[in-house]
């Protein structure tokens, strides 16, 4: 019992610190939009590195922060933080943590889903799931069998590709851009 009591904080400490993190680059992205600097981007890259080690440091005594250690918006915010890592190596390595952890239910299939087509487009290879989107183009990176990606998409409870699409066009015409 005594070991509970005492699993239970710490697991809150660190769905805290991923959530904290998550927020704190959120908040200079917003920033640097406003106000896009060198200074700003200098801010946000110290930011993503300095999250990527205490990401790097948790996988190493934890395992991937799935929903069931750190409940699943601090599970998403580790998501985010490893998506904006800057090394390629360490985000391989958490993908296929991330691709156990869904296969288990311990972390929302889509979890995989992103991290399986960032890693797939940062490779040069087709995406899995169209969740890359060009901001060049604002159309997907290519796709590995496109005429079946709706069904790949509704499988991890992503909508259909034309409507997110459709969403990201509506969302840059009101703000103007990514």
């Amino acid at each position: 019992m005594e070991h509970t009591s005492q699993a239970a904080p710490h697991k809150q400490v660190l769905a805290a610190e991923l959530v904290r993190r998550a927020e704190d680059e959120r908040r200079l992205a917003q920033e640097a939009g406003s106000a896009p600097t060198a200074q700003a981007r200098g801010r946000i890259a110290e930011c993503r590195a300095g999250n990527a080690d205490a990401l790097r440091a948790i996988v190493a005594r934890h395992g991937w922060p799935t929903a069931e250690l750190v409940g699943e918006h601090a599970s998403t915010a580790a998501l985010m933080i490893l998506l904006h890592s800057p090394e390629l190596g360490f985000q391989l390595t958490c993908r296929d943590l991330i691709a156990e952890a869904a296969a288990d239910g311990r972390c929302p299939a889509v979890h995989h889903a992103y991290i399986a087509d960032h890693c797939a487009v940062e490779l040069g290879q087709p995406q899995f799931y169209g969740t890359r989107i060009n901001p060049a183009t604002l159309f997907p990176y290519p796709i590995r069998n496109p005429e079946t990606v709706d069904d790949r998409r509704d499988d991890v409870v992503l909508g259909p590709l034309t409507e997110h699409l459709r969403a990201v066009r509506r969302g840059l015409g009101a703000s103007g851009g990514l």
